[in-house]
Formats: structure tokens, C-alpha cells, sequence
């Protein structure tokens, strides 16, 4: 058994604030919204949240630490169809970020979330709420991003399923990944194929200097959004 130091804490306070956030978002237009006054409203500044997380994930996607990268657990569909066949043959190999199928999922999950956020930002219920851009398009095309909304909120569903799944899956190999996206350290059975034999322990960390100036790039739409 190894254990490494994989996810850096601006990728597990991404994580955990994307859970909270989608999780209220589902929760004011799938259940009524109680407690919430105005549901509406809080789906809608849910939304800016998201927003602003994604922007930073898609940013530290390219400049964050390695595992935090996407050229670091994107994989070709060949390396995905390979690690699947022998992930249901019972012997998938190691890997301290994301193997490639969960790779390819959380870049699923990121595009799907990243449509249903700017969607929603062209969104009217003719009510109660108009979101700051619908102004700035035909309400036809209001009106059909506001269809695409709704059913990517079913794809989501999907997609959170699949991974809640895929958690339960590699619980029962011995992986415990909610674990290892609390701490950071990931261990593992065996050499990683995506980790060299030295410096695992330190792949994990990030700049703090250049995280404070993602973040501050990111919180500037939610800012405007959130006054406008």
C-alpha cells in the first residue's frame, strides 16, 4: 500500500463548493424550494456560484497542479476503451488522479454544468425572475435555451447518478475516493500508471500565489452577476 499526495486544496474546495451549490440548485426547482422565500432567486445566485467555480476549474484545468490538470487524466478513447475492458475484467490498473474513464466523466460534467450555468444567465419566468442577459437576445432564442435548460437538468441527473455509482464501484475495490477528495492523499495498491517513481508526494500541492489570482479572475462574473 502507497499512499500520495494527488488533489490540491484549491481542487477539493472546488469540489466540495460544486456539490453544495448544484445540490441547492437542484433542491429550489426540483422540491419546491423550502424553506426558501423566493426559490427562484437563490436557483438563480446558485447559478452565478457555479458559475464562478466552473471558471476556475476550467482555468486551473491549465495552469493548476498536475493532477489538477487536464492534460494530466484526459486520456485517448483507445487508453479509455483498454481501461475499461480491464476494469470489468477485474484487474483495472492503478492510477493516483483520475483513471480515464473518470477523466472523461468529469469533463462531462464540467461542459454539461458550464451550458446549464450560461444558459440560465438568458433565462425569464415572465414572473418573478429575468436573469441579467435575457435582454440581450431574441426571446426566441430565450425561450429555446430555456427548453436546452431543462432537459441538460435531466442529463445532469444522469451523469451525478453515474458518478455516484462509479464512488460506490471503487469503494467496493478498496478506493475510497470521497476520502481522498477530503484529505488530498489518495492510497493506492501498487505504482500508479500516472505517477513517476519519485516527487508523488509533492504533485499535490498548489501555487498559493498563483490560486489567489485564479480565484480572483473567477469571482469577478459572480460579483457583476451577483449586483447586476
Amino acid at each position: 500500500m502507497m499512499q500520495l499526495r494527488v488533489w490540491d486544496l484549491p481542487v477539493r474546495l472546488f469540489h466540495w463548493g460544486l456539490v453544495g451549490a448544484v445540490g441547492l440548485s437542484f433542491h429550489t426547482m426540483k422540491t419546491g424550494g423550502a424553506p426558501f422565500l423566493f426559490p427562484v432567486e437563490i436557483h438563480a445566485r446558485a447559478g452565478y456560484v457555479i458559475l464562478g467555480l466552473l471558471l476556475f476549474r476550467w482555468l486551473w484545468g491549465l495552469v493548476g497542479s498536475p493532477h489538477a490538470r487536464f492534460a494530466g487524466f484526459l486520456r485517448s478513447p483507445a487508453t479509455m476503451l483498454r481501461y475499461g475492458r480491464r476494469l470489468l475484467a477485474g484487474r483495472p490498473p492503478a492510477f493516483a488522479g483520475h483513471n480515464p474513464l473518470g477523466g472523461l466523466m468529469v469533463l462531462l460534467m464540467l461542459i454539461a454544468l458550464t451550458f446549464q450555468a450560461v444558459s440560465g444567465l438568458f433565462l425569464s419566468d415572465d414572473i418573478f425572475f429575468t436573469a441579467p442577459l435575457h435582454d440581450t437576445v431574441p426571446r426566441s432564442v430565450s425561450r429555446t435555451l430555456g427548453s436546452l435548460h431543462h432537459w441538460n437538468a435531466q442529463f445532469l441527473i444522469v451523469l451525478v447518478a453515474l458518478h455516484l455509482l462509479a464512488l460506490v464501484v471503487h469503494r467496493l475495490k478498496g478506493e475510497r475516493l470521497v476520502g481522498a477528495m477530503i484529505t488530498g492523499r489518495k492510497s493506492l495498491h501498487g505504482a500508479p500508471e500516472d505517477e513517476p517513481a519519485t516527487g508523488g508526494v509533492t504533485r499535490g500541492r498548489a501555487n498559493p500565489f498563483l490560486a489567489l489570482v485564479v480565484i480572483a479572475v473567477a469571482a469577478l462574473p459572480v460579483i457583476w452577476l451577483w449586483s447586476a
